[in-house]
């Protein structure tokens, strides 16, 4: 398939000359007898006037299963409004600060799916590269017109080389969706999927973890999770976004012995927010990573702070309190 055959528009509408042309470049397929390639609808736009920004619906499994099996991996439901996709790359041995990072702390793919009102789809994810793959995935998503709106680092120091890329796209062709995601995936050396295995013991006190960060921890993978939402509604371009879709707040703990924790994340501020929760952390011992945005027309606006940190899991949760009140975030529920 040639990369015109599925290539989706990403880009904003730059008024009506350029839709006259690409309503004629539509109709001319059409005159000539063949049908058009799909196209996914550009960034913020829905294809009809709308008195309000539109929101999503709910689905189930069963909605999803074409593109579960495009993917060649299972996924989830969160909320009743996301497919959620995992791919954590047990693959690569990453080192930061003299610790083996475990997948779940900080080597995490993850792809979502979003059904809205007007029979759109928007996808959006975040995706764990080695150095040598970031050029190929990135051609991978372009070729399907899956758009990247960041590219970074979430550790310190990490051997071998590890990037984060961050992927959107909206239209009305998830399968298109999930085909470009599936060839980027390709490109890189990404295992195939586990079967989910049941939750172990970890050498933490994750109650009193849990406590002190005020928020109930999950079991993932052998790390324990804190998660937070932003409490206002964020939308993406004329899409009101999911609670907890792109707009999340993670604490992670990695037990390392005796009841000492590696610990990584990520805090989700508006503007105003970022100085207090740099300040916070930075008084809590924690290492700053990276601050950058995550997307491009989110609203709020918001930024993410990446950080690092090694030491006793409860007395780090405690440290870490101000940090998350200087936020508007709630626990997940």
């Amino acid at each position: 398939m040639m990369a015109g055959d599925h290539k989706q528009d990403v880009r904003p509408h730059a008024g009506a000359p350029r839709r006259r042309v690409l309503a004629a470049a539509a109709l001319a397929p059409m005159l000539a007898g063949v049908s058009a390639p799909a196209r996914a609808l550009a960034t913020g736009k829905s294809g009809a006037r709308s008195t309000g920004p539109v929101e999503p619906v709910a689905t189930t499994l069963a909605r999803w299963q074409d593109v579960a099996g495009t993917l060649g991996r299972p996924g989830d439901m969160k909320r009743n409004l996301m497919y959620h996709t995992a791919l954590p790359r047990r693959d690569l041995p990453v080192r930061t600060r003299n610790v083996l990072v475990k997948p779940a702390l900080a080597l995490g793919s993850h792809v979502s799916f979003v059904r809205y009102a007007d029979d759109s789809t928007l996808v959006m994810g975040d995706v764990v590269v080695a150095e040598h793959e970031l050029q190929p995935f990135t051609d991978a998503m372009h070729e399907y017109g899956i758009g990247l709106t960041a590219i970074h680092k979430h550790l310190l120091s990490q051997t071998p080389d590890i990037w984060w890329v961050h992927i959107h796209a909206h239209g009305h062709d998830p399968l298109t969706m999930a085909r470009g995601l599936r060839a980027g995936f390709d490109r890189t050396s990404t295992p195939p999927p586990l079967p989910p295995a049941p939750p172990q013991p970890l050498d933490l006190d994750t109650a009193g973890i849990d406590a002190a960060m005020g928020a109930e921890g999950s079991y993932d993978d052998g790390i324990h999770k804190c998660i937070f939402v932003r409490r206002e509604t964020v939308t993406d371009g004329d899409r009101v976004l999911p609670p907890g879709l792109g707009s999340t707040s993670a604490f992670n703990f990695q037990p390392l012995g005796g009841g000492l924790a590696a610990l990584s994340g990520d805090c989700a501020m508006i503007a105003e927010e970022v100085h207090d929760v740099l300040v916070a952390l930075r008084r809590a011992g924690v290492e700053l990573v990276e601050l950058h945005n995550h997307g491009l027309t989110d609203e709020p606006r918001l930024f993410f702070v990446h950080f690092w940190a090694v030491g006793d899991g409860v007395a780090l949760a405690r440290a870490l309190r101000p940090a998350v009140a200087a936020t508007n975030v709630v626990p997940i529920g």
